[in-house]
């Protein structure tokens, strides 16, 4: 017998302000594209990185804004899951592109270390100086938005990281201007390239372990199975197999043997229970259970240490 699966509701309580997302993206897109333009007239690689960066904060943000329209759409005959998962193919995608061309800065950066060039550290200090600006104003406005979503909250975060680059750029610049320090400039490309690199091997192996399916790392099925089979009805629980549909939707589904032959009615109330310390103890929203009695299954099929 199946159990039905929880509606996570709260996801309509609190509408994301999509304008938001889109003026962060704007913002962000403009910044690129200015930071990109001084690079070429100053000189400054650090730039160039901090550019990157914040092109890559513009596809956050318009990944969450596509995410926001999309996620609104109702699943179908083909896809009985929804769209959800488009945004973790586009966060994949963007992590991908991240560390291939932040590679690239780190090859220049060397080259730039071995030979170091007069950079123009006014239009240095100045392009970031506007990019500061530009970054916290788009923080401002995604503030709210940010406890609503976890996905307008990954975007919120990236601007925080683009804005201290933005800052360690403008450091940077004034170093350069006080103490003609060029060497400074592909230093600063360096922690810049290697922040980013961080930043998208943890959304790869995120998005990664989301596709493959993988239970979610606070997970833990050892300690659900022996919460499980406190319960007096419960005689095992076997065969689960949990996954994230999105990087916060959890599915998980089982077999339960119970102890007798039980009433439909009462089987429901068991099943009412298991769902409630599910949601409650491991936030698991979506549960399908197949209820069973005097099976006879081999102990390696029960015994999670096998699955």
């Amino acid at each position: 017998m199946s159990a039905s699966k929880h509606k996570h509701k709260g996801r309509h309580r609190h509408p994301v302000n999509e304008k938001n997302l889109l003026v962060a993206t704007f913002l962000n897109t403009v910044i690129a594209v200015v930071e990109f333009a001084g690079g070429i007239l100053s000189g400054s690689l650090a730039l160039y990185s901090d550019a990157l960066h914040n092109l890559s904060d513009a596809f956050a943000t318009f990944i969450a804004y596509m995410a926001t329209l999309i996620g609104k759409r109702e699943a179908n005959p083909k896809l009985t899951f929804g769209y959800k998962r488009i945004e973790i193919l586009a966060a994949l995608i963007n992590a991908v592109i991240l560390i291939v061309i932040s590679a690239f800065l780190l090859r220049e950066a060397w080259q730039r270390w071995n030979h170091p060039e007069p950079i123009n550290s006014m239009i240095m200090l100045v392009v970031a100086m506007i990019g500061l600006l530009a970054n916290v104003y788009a923080l401002i406005i995604l503030k709210r938005d940010a406890g609503k979503s976890i996905n307008v909250k990954a975007a919120y975060v990236h601007l925080i990281g683009d804005s201290l680059s933005s800052v360690v750029v403008i450091i940077g610049g004034v170093l350069i201007s006080l103490f003609k320090i060029y060497w400074i400039d592909p230093l600063i490309t360096l922690f810049i390239s290697l922040y980013i690199i961080r930043s998208g091997y943890i959304i790869l192996k995120e998005s990664v372990n989301i596709l493959m399916q993988s239970a979610p790392d606070h997970l833990d099925l050892t300690a659900l199975k022996n919460q499980v089979e406190r319960i007096p009805e419960v005689l095992n629980i076997h065969h689960m197999h949990a996954w994230m549909l999105t990087d916060r939707e959890i599915h998980l589904e089982a077999h339960v043997e119970l102890n007798s032959d039980l009433a439909l009615s009462q089987v429901k109330t068991i099943q009412r229970d298991i769902e409630l310390l599910l949601k409650k103890n491991y936030r698991v929203h979506h549960v399908t259970l197949q209820f069973e009695y005097l099976t006879n299954h081999a102990p390696s099929l029960i015994h999670l240490k096998t699955e």
